[in-house]
């Protein structure tokens, strides 16, 4: 019982220091840019920046994935019925490899659909 408190408070420590650090690293960096006479507007990515939307891009992504994972499933059933493979390699081993190589061909559809979006 003392062990998942003190796994849940360590979580909830590394995640606030972690924001912390962030935020007060990018103020003191965009302070210091002010300082020095650096227009305001490279704080501004999204607007000076084309890009493809959001939901587009994580619509694909998402999709990929459990087309990944489907057939990473159909795979491991196919490897532990018909070529004997354990079941215990066959069907984690399949989800991960589809599932990764789903996300690989997401990443560059979406930098595909990045550079379609800028013509």
């Amino acid at each position: 019982m003392v062990g998942t408190v003190f796994v849940f408070i360590s979580l909830f420590i590394v995640i606030f220091g972690i924001s912390y650090l962030h935020f007060s690293t990018r103020n003191k960096e965009r302070l210091a840019l002010i300082e020095k006479g650096a227009e305001a507007s490279i704080f501004v990515k999204g607007k000076r920046e084309k890009t493809a939307p959001v939901w587009k891009v994580l619509v694909l992504n998402l999709a990929l994935l459990l087309m990944g994972i489907g057939a990473g499933i159909m795979i491991g059933g196919i490897l532990g019925t018909n070529l004997n493979v354990d079941w215990e390699i066959a069907m984690p081993g399949s989800i991960f490899l589809m599932a990764g190589t789903g996300l690989l061909i997401g990443f560059f559809l979406t930098k595909k659909l990045d550079k379609e979006d800028l013509n």
